[in-house]
């Protein structure tokens, strides 16, 4: 059974928000950026809300990097961008009455009013693409998506083309109004959209969220005049005078100027008030003709909100309560058992196909052996699955009065699949509790591990080996070519030997082979950080990498030491000593160093590639040792930029501004810690301020 949060130790709570990291911010990619989410809202929601029980449980972890300071993704190349002038921040959710109930009280609360009227306007959440239409002088100069919140992609040309849109509004309104609402495609549109992609053999659209902001961000303004898109306002942005008080107030005046507002938006003036909509227009979901996924609700007084204001990367004054996902049976027809880099078995049900909210589905994760037992889960049952977009769902529960007569308990595998070496359940030292996961103990003859190891060792963040991805990997792999890291420096020498030779066989060609090899050549000489990274040592993250690097300054160094770290020794003191690492990691890699087949392994990498030490850090620049934090939106850094650049100069760098702090470095949009720095007399300086300061220019 998963550990609630506070039932986690640091080091075990950075490894699952490190993981939840990733995997959010791949989902993020795919939804903002590449228009094809592959996880249901339900299941976002769900990694979201363990990520921010995490920082809650352990405040060390809500750095400014932190998921929880980001709304959205980077915008995509393929665009111009633009910046908002205001935030486009996403809201809140809540998922039962009682969350919705805490919430009014909370907003009372905050406000001090125990008693008297608060009301809350009621309105439909479409599942759309966000959108910001700016107007000047009542003329339509500028439209963009959310992006990451802080900066969009400019659509103009193609929102010019959607039909509902104004390009000069009506009647009174300000020199300068950015409204804020969602394009979306109705059931009808969406039906005949695939239709017409289905006659001229084009892919299919999963869902009308897709499809509507897959043709909203075409590079060509044609395709999307030719798909029928629609639009709703809901709120605004920049605006020099609002014509209302009310939300609700500029919501009718948006519609008195000729844009769209949802005609299901009300007033409610109480938290069963509230409650009421909601089961109401959740009865009327299926017969609204477009998608939405749950309802918004916003304190009415502007005044109001303006004194609730914004915590993390939401409003205050707004929340979203989201519907249940859709949900569907169908009968578990077995269970496959995948494995790993690390040698996890993770159990993957196979089911009788199935439509969930019009996507096909046959496979649901079930997580591990412990949530099989605890569903009692066996093959031959109805269950019933909850919806995740076109990949893999979630299997929520059984039927048990429908289970077939004589089907047994699933016994989980104690060998594994792959290459019959026993599969076991690590005991934690201090509790006595087992892992949840049960490993494969043959790393070094498991194929399916093998494969997995190779693949991190060559991804993004590791050597980055470019064109030599996922499929590649598998390719060479079982055409014997690469079996181990070593084996990808010397395929070109061995290429030349083969028969046939690699541009001979399909997939390939020269060219092709010609970039290959050359990307190869081009990590023979790679950061001792990296390069630790890649060896895909447990525990062993990036950070951990960057950590072992600095203090060790060479692999030998790190190698000598980590290879008789026995508990007790001089040796485990001295990983242990690290500010970060720790035991957990520090046993981890004397159990891969102590390794002979890890250790000639090594060697072999060693004679093909050369490590470069990362850079020293600037012990006299003028920030060395001074503690510093970043806030706002940088522009001419990233976050990950800045925290490097930053400690390569010599300095610490501080999620949360304190009275430890020595700088604060400001960009726009810098809000609570602007105000903490001054209420603590911190300096604060811009980003330029920070180039010129380090001598950068």
């Amino acid at each position: 059974m998963t550990k609630s949060p506070s039932e986690h130790s640091l080091s075990e709570a950075r490894a699952e928000h490190a993981r939840l990291h990733k995997e959010i911010s791949a989902h993020d990619r795919r939804y903002y950026q590449e228009d094809a989410p592959t996880v249901s809202d339900a299941e976002y929601d769900a990694l979201r809300f363990r990520y921010e029980e995490l920082e809650k449980a352990f405040p060390e972890l809500a750095t400014a990097q932190s998921l929880t300071k980001k709304v959205g993704a980077k915008p995509s190349e393929k665009f111009a961008k633009v910046k908002h002038a205001v935030p486009m921040l996403s809201i809140g959710n809540v998922f039962s009455d009682e969350e919705l109930e805490d919430f009014v009280a909370r907003v009372r609360r905050f406000l001090g009013l125990r008693d008297g009227s608060l009301r809350f306007t009621f309105e439909p959440k479409i599942d759309g693409l966000s959108c910001s239409l700016r107007y000047e002088k009542g003329h339509l100069v500028q439209a963009a998506t959310r992006g990451d919140g802080y900066e969009g992609e400019d659509v103009t040309a193609n929102v010019r083309t959607v039909g509902e849109i104004p390009q000069r509004l009506d009647g009174d309104h300000s020199n300068v109004l950015e409204v804020r609402g969602e394009v979306y495609m109705t059931h009808k549109d969406f039906a005949a959209l695939n239709a017409r992609q289905k006659e001229s053999g084009k892919t299919l659209f999963a869902n009308p969220r897709n499809a509507a902001a897959g043709s909203l961000r075409q590079l060509d303004p044609k395709i999307t005049a030719s798909r029928p898109l629609h639009f709703f306002a809901y709120g605004w942005g920049e605006a020099s005078m609002l014509p209302s008080e009310t939300q609700m107030g500029v919501l009718e005046a948006l519609r008195r100027y000729g844009l769209p507002v949802n005609p299901l938006t009300t007033l409610c003036d109480s938290a069963e008030d509230m409650l009421a909509h909601y089961q109401a227009i959740e009865a009327q979901r299926a017969t609204l003709g477009y998608d939405i996924d749950g309802v918004v609700y916003k304190v009415n007084d502007i005044a109001l909100q303006e004194r609730l204001g914004f915590v993390s990367r939401a409003p205050r004054w707004a929340v979203a309560r989201k519907f249940p996902a859709e949900r569907a049976t169908t009968i578990l027809r077995g269970i496959e058992i995948q494995v790993g880099r690390t040698g996890a078995l993770t159990p993957v049900a196979r089911l009788e196909p199935v439509t969930v909210g019009g996507v096909v589905v046959q496979n649901a994760t079930l997580h591990n052996e412990d949530e099989i037992a605890r569903k009692d889960i066996r093959i031959g049952d109805t269950v019933v699955v909850q919806r995740a977009g076109d990949v893999i769902p979630q299997i929520v529960e059984v039927v048990k009065e429908k289970r077939p007569h004589g089907a047994k308990p699933y016994e989980f595998p104690h060998i594994c699949p792959r290459c019959g070496s026993a599969a076991l359940r690590e005991i934690d030292e201090k509790t006595g509790e087992a892992d949840v996961v049960r490993r494969c103990t043959g790393s070094l003859v498991c194929p399916a591990q093998a494969i997995e190891r190779l693949k991190h060792f060559a991804s993004r963040n590791a050597m980055d080996i470019e064109g030599l991805g996922d499929k590649q990997i598998e390719f060479f792999f079982d055409e014997g070519m690469i079996k181990t890291a070593s084996d990808i420096f010397t395929l070109p020498a061995r290429e030349a030997h083969m028969s046939p030779r690699l541009a001979e066989r399909e997939g390939y060609g020269e060219t092709s082979v010609r970039n290959l090899f050359a990307a190869i050549e081009a990590r023979r000489r790679v950061p001792i950080n990296r390069f630790i990274y890649a060896l895909g040592v447990r525990h062993v993250g990036e950070t951990n990498a960057r950590r072992l690097a600095r203090h060790f300054g060479d692999f030998e160094s790190l190698r000598e030491t980590a290879s008789v770290a026995e508990p007790g020794g001089e040796a485990r003191a001295r990983i242990d000593s690290i500010d970060g690492v720790g035991p957990v990691v520090a046993e981890a890699l004397h159990d891969f160093f102590a390794e002979p087949h890890n250790e000639r392994e090594i060697d072999a990498l060693l004679k093909e590639i050369t490590l470069e030490p990362m850079p020293a850090v600037a012990s006299t620049s003028p920030v060395a040792g001074k503690t510093v934090v970043f806030t706002g939106a940088l522009e001419r850094l990233t976050r990950d930029e800045a925290k490097a650049q930053a400690e390569r100069f010599g300095a610490h760098v501080a999620a949360s501004v304190s009275k430890k702090t020595d700088l604060v470095v400001a960009g726009p949009g810098a809000g609570s810690k602007l105000k903490k720095a001054a209420e603590l007399g911190i300096e604060v300086i811009s980003e330029d301020d920070w180039f010129a300061r380090t001598g950068q220019g």
